[in-house]
C-alpha cells in the first residue's frame, strides 16, 4: 500500500502545474443555507468550520467517537502540498453539499499552525481540522503513505476506505461518497 500511494505522489508531483489553484468562493450565505438543518453531531463540526484544532489523538477519537452513527471522511492535507491546494476547492464544494449528511474533517499533517491557518484563510471549509505535526492521529488511522489521503469512515466507526493522492474533481469524491460513506 505504501508502495502504491508513494507512485501516486511521484506521478501527481510530476505533471506539469496548469495554474495556482483558486478558492471555490462559496458565500457564508450559501453555506449557511445549505448546511442548515444538520443533525447536532454534524451541526458542531460546522460551527468550528475552517478551525484548526488541537488535542491530538485524544481529541480527535473523542470526535469520531461522538460522530458514531454517522459516516466521515476525514482528509490528510498540509499548506505545503500542491496536490492539496488543487483538491481543496473540490472538498470546499462538496463538503457543502454532503454536509447534512456526512461529517468531515480535516488532519492537517507535518505542518505548523502558521502556514495552515494561512492555507484556511485561502480556502475556507465548512468544518475543522485537526493539527497533527507529527502524523500520530494518521498514523492511527494507518495514513502516512502520503499526503492528501482520504479516509472514510463508516456509521459504525469502521474504517472502510483509503484514497491515496487528490481528488481532482467533484464528480470523483461524491462518487467515492456515495459509494464508501453512504452505503
Amino acid at each position: 500500500m505504501l508502495l502504491v500511494a508513494l507512485v501516486v505522489v511521484a506521478v501527481v508531483a510530476a505533471r506539469p502545474k496548469s495554474s495556482t489553484p483558486h478558492s471555490a468562493n462559496l458565500s457564508k450565505s450559501t453555506v449557511s443555507s445549505a448546511l442548515s438543518g444538520s443533525p447536532p453531531a454534524l451541526a458542531s463540526l460546522h460551527t468550528q468550520s475552517n478551525q484548526l484544532l488541537p488535542g491530538g489523538t485524544a481529541a480527535f477519537r473523542a470526535r469520531l467517537k461522538k460522530l458514531r452513527g454517522h459516516p466521515v471522511v476525514v482528509n490528510e492535507w498540509a499548506s505545503w502540498c500542491e496536490p492539496c491546494q488543487s483538491e481543496f476547492p473540490v472538498f470546499q464544494r462538496v463538503s457543502v453539499g454532503f454536509g447534512r449528511r456526512v461529517a468531515f474533517i480535516g488532519l492537517d499533517s507535518r505542518d505548523s499552525n502558521g502556514a495552515a491557518g494561512a492555507f484556511l484563510r485561502r480556502f475556507p471549509v465548512s468544518y475543522p481540522s485537526y493539527a497533527d505535526p507529527s502524523q500520530s492521529i494518521a498514523r492511527g488511522l494507518q495514513a502516512v503513505g502520503g499526503i492528501p489521503q482520504t479516509v472514510y469512515i463508516n456509521r459504525k466507526g469502521t474504517q472502510v476506505f483509503d484514497h491515496a493522492g487528490p481528488y481532482e474533481t467533484t464528480a470523483s469524491l461524491e462518487n467515492d461518497i456515495k459509494r464508501y460513506a453512504l452505503q
